[in-house]
């Protein structure tokens, strides 16, 4: 009697997750007979089923809301495996670990018994979800990839929702569905597939290290089509003369440069002539590791109109539709661990003309309070500062007493041209105090490597950045920033179009002609992105 109360006990919590939404409309429609009455006898499967996905949450509120049916086991369900085990054969192109996605044998060919069928049932939906999980939402958590860099929060895939479509739509195109839609997660899917192809046998020439553009000639460039033509690569007509590295040949590199995800010039350098001998290799990485961060943002429209900040592109886009409509340069945090710039996602709210800038508390204590306490005159353009935003005079303060922390003040620098913060900032109120603004430091803007703050961004071009911003609060967004800056005074302009903005860290994503863009790793995060992949079961 207790085993069969426990197994029934199994199978109304699973029905109870679902049923819980529904509970508040319970006593209005009961009487009229709306609900039907709660299901209180189980087969033996429906109870086998229940215990089998109870520890899913996800699972257990599908399988509850379905009434515990079968779905990849049941009667006509032929369609639901076949686009799953479709899925699962071309999970590498997706630069998954598609050997996480394994139906054991003896689910595959479950017998006929009711917890036979119950656990070749949940094995099958286990599957799923991982492979669902992964495709849509990225193989590995950015929070515990890098501890110098765990703000980006994931949008979790609603597992109910998903298996409920899978069920009632087209099982292919619902999978189709799963990845970001971004297309230049489509790019390098394509690139990805392409370099399965990009290995040439054993028997094609080697072609020695140099670097051979058009003009160039010797048996080192006949070396060089024979091993591009062993992978196809190769001109449409016969060249004149082998050794002799033609416009046809820089075309045929080209595209060779493209499919293999480089720098796509014509020109067979060292980098493209060993990536000739070396098959997909790193720029397989490379693609991996960029769709694995278009995955961490899937769940976000990043077709809607939204800012793009690149820390390793040191660079800051308007995006709509795909298309860049402003960029500026910019200025993102230093290499060091309590500088980076962090990764996430907010709502660009706020355009500040004039802004006083606070310094960070952690900032006072690393770099102004040790010189204050040397000399209490030093940084005279910061004002001590109490809780109620009144200035202390600095006689009154005791600098040396706080070497060790618990400085009651704050260092504040007033609206002037000198500003820390430059004429304007650009505000989406979050925890970690991030934001864009000016600099008066525009010479770090010609740069190379812009990696130069203490975290925030700092934005080459802020005023025409400030007119993008609030083109949706006046029909001449210019005289409106433009009044309020000469009036010298801290404003707060509340955008009427708040606009997402997205601080991400690409080391390699494609152009829009499909050529890969590859940027410094300043802060070495891929090293430790591909071993977290690479632990998941990433090949």
């Amino acid at each position: 009697m207790n085993i069969v109360a426990n197994r029934v006990r199994a199978a109304l919590a699973v029905l109870a997750l679902s049923a819980a939404p529904a509970a508040a409309q319970m006593s209005e429609t009961a009487a009229a007979g709306a609900l039907p009455a709660p299901k209180l006898v189980f087969t033996q499967f429906e109870m086998a089923l229940a215990r089998e996905v109870a520890s899913d949450p996800g699972l257990a509120a599908f399988y509850g809301r379905s009434g515990l049916g079968a779905i990849f086991t049941g009667e006509g369900r032929s369609a639901q495996r076949a686009a799953l085990d479709d899925a699962i054969a071309k999970a590498p192109l997706h630069g998954l670990p598609y050997r996480n996605y394994v139906v054991p044998a003896a689910s595959a060919g479950a017998g006929a018994s009711p917890e036979a069928a119950a656990r070749a049932e949940a094995d099958y939906a286990r599957v799923f979800a991982a492979y669902a999980r992964d495709v849509s939402t990225g193989v590995v958590d950015p929070a515990r990839v890098d501890r110098e860099n765990n703000h980006r929060q994931i949008i979790p895939l609603d597992m109910a929702q998903l298996m409920d479509r899978f069920l009632s739509e087209d099982p292919a195109e619902v999978i189709a569905s799963l990845p970001p839609s971004d297309p230049r997660y489509r790019q390098l899917h394509e690139m990805l597939a392409n370099q399965g192809r990009l290995v040439p046998p054993a028997s094609a020439p080697e072609v020695a290290e140099g670097l051979y553009r058009v003009g160039a000639s010797g048996p080192e460039i006949a070396a060089l089509r024979a091993r591009l033509a062993s992978i196809g690569f190769e001109p449409e007509t016969a060249p004149a003369d082998p050794e002799e590295y033609d416009e046809d040949l820089a075309a045929a590199v080209l595209e060779y440069q493209r499919a293999a995800g480089l720098k796509a010039d014509g020109v067979a350098g060292p980098q493209t002539i060993g990536q000739l001998h070396r098959g997909p290799g790193g720029a397989n990485r490379s693609v991996v590791m960029a769709m694995e961060r278009l995955r961490w943002l899937n769940g976000h429209d990043l077709n809607a109109r939204h800012l793009w900040v690149n820390i390793p592109e040191f660079t800051t886009q308007i995006r709509e539709n795909g298309e860049v409509t402003f960029e500026t340069r910019a200025v993102m945090g230093k290499p060091d661990a309590v500088m980076q710039t962090p990764e996430f996602s907010d709502i660009m709210e706020f355009v500040v003309p004039n802004p006083t800038w606070t310094v960070p508390p952690g900032m006072a204590s690393r770099t102004y309070l040790p010189r204050l306490a040397q000399n209490p005159n030093a940084y005279s353009y910061l004002d001590v500062v109490d809780r109620r935003g009144r200035v202390i005079p600095r006689s009154q303060v005791d600098f040396a007493r706080y070497a060790n922390g618990g400085f009651p003040y704050m260092l504040r620098q007033q609206p002037s041209a000198d500003n820390a913060l430059g004429r304007v900032k650009f505000m989406f109120p979050n925890e970690w105090n991030i934001y864009l603004h000016d600099t008066p430091a525009r010479h770090l803007f010609n740069n190379a490597v812009r990696a130069d703050s203490n975290g925030c961004v700092r934005i080459g071009r802020p005023f025409e950045l400030a007119y993008e911003l609030l083109r949706g609060n006046a029909s001449d967004p210019r005289a409106l920033f433009h009044r309020v800056l000469d009036a010298g005074e801290e404003r707060w302009i509340r955008l009427d179009e708040p606009v997402p903005i997205h601080l991400v860290y690409f080391t390699a994503l494609p152009d829009g002609e499909g050529n890969m863009r590859t940027f410094r790793d300043v802060y070495n995060r891929d090293g430790r992105l591909w071993a977290a992949l690479q632990a998941a079961g990433v090949e």
